[in-house]
């Protein structure tokens, strides 16, 4: 089946998602992230992109660019092979690093944009690692201190300045946001998935939260993957309330 062609920007905007292939770690320590941000870096000034924010968690990676001379393609596969090299190398690994194909969805106003940005940086508190301003492996600090990375003048302007940032960061993600390129999760990896979303509480428990958190908990095991139908029948939550949380 040929694949469905990526949709394109007006606005040259994109939030980007790399994922690793069968959700396999990207890095190993942190010189593997100081070594793809380097590539990262790099590529980005070859052909001509702007990296305007960025996080890199354990199985995937979000970037928030800006293609204004349609290279985004081009860029995104110079920095998987780059990095994929220089991990299978490096680890003694074999196979794919990444996913074929990464996702992208095209940002085309700026209040989508700064939701993509508040998105991209709060994914380290919606996943449980710690608050956006605690991890150091996004562009978060660099929005509030130096810039090393990313571009952060536009959206510092667009905001006003770093401590108006800082409290749109806190703010948190308010839900108006959709993840670009939901995956789709086999039946056999669903326990899988569930434990990196739930941690040590069982699906089952999830009817006996309080509804915001019920659903908070919904929409993260919908975009981590699941199928509604999936979520349905791992929790014991109907049909109806689950289309409900992850519609929010």
């Amino acid at each position: 089946m040929p694949r469905t062609e990526r949709r394109k920007s007006a606005s040259g905007f994109y939030h980007v998602v790399m994922r690793g292939n069968g959700r396999q770690n990207l890095f190993e320590d942190d010189a593997d992230r100081r070594s793809f941000l380097s590539y990262l870096r790099g590529d980005a000034e070859r052909f001509g992109v702007r990296v305007l924010a960025w996080c890199l968690m354990s199985n995937h990676i979000h970037l928030l660019l800006e293609d204004r001379d349609d290279n985004l393609s081009e860029m995104m596969r110079s920095l998987a092979t780059s990095y994929a090299l220089r991990f299978n190398r490096r680890g003694g690994h074999a196979g794919h690093v990444f996913q074929q194909r990464f996702y992208s969805n095209p940002i085309e106003d700026e209040a989508y944009l700064l939701q993509a940005m508040r998105y991209i940086h709060d994914n380290p508190a919606k996943s449980g690692v710690c608050p956006a301003d605690e991890y150091p492996w996004s562009s978060y600090h660099e929005y509030v201190g130096t810039s090393e990375y990313a571009d952060t003048g536009l959206l510092l302007e667009m905001l006003g300045g770093p401590e108006r940032f800082a409290e749109f960061s806190a703010r948190g993600w308010e839900g108006a946001y959709r993840l670009p390129g939901r995956p789709r999760v086999p039946d056999a990896m669903v326990g899988s998935v569930a434990g990196d979303v739930l941690g040590a509480m069982p699906a089952s428990e999830l009817k006996a939260l309080d509804r915001g958190r019920r659903d908070a908990f919904l929409r993260r095991l919908w975009e981590e993957g699941l199928s509604v139908r999936q979520i349905e029948r791992l929790t014991g939550i109907g049909r109806g309330t689950v289309h409900a949380a992850v519609r929010t």
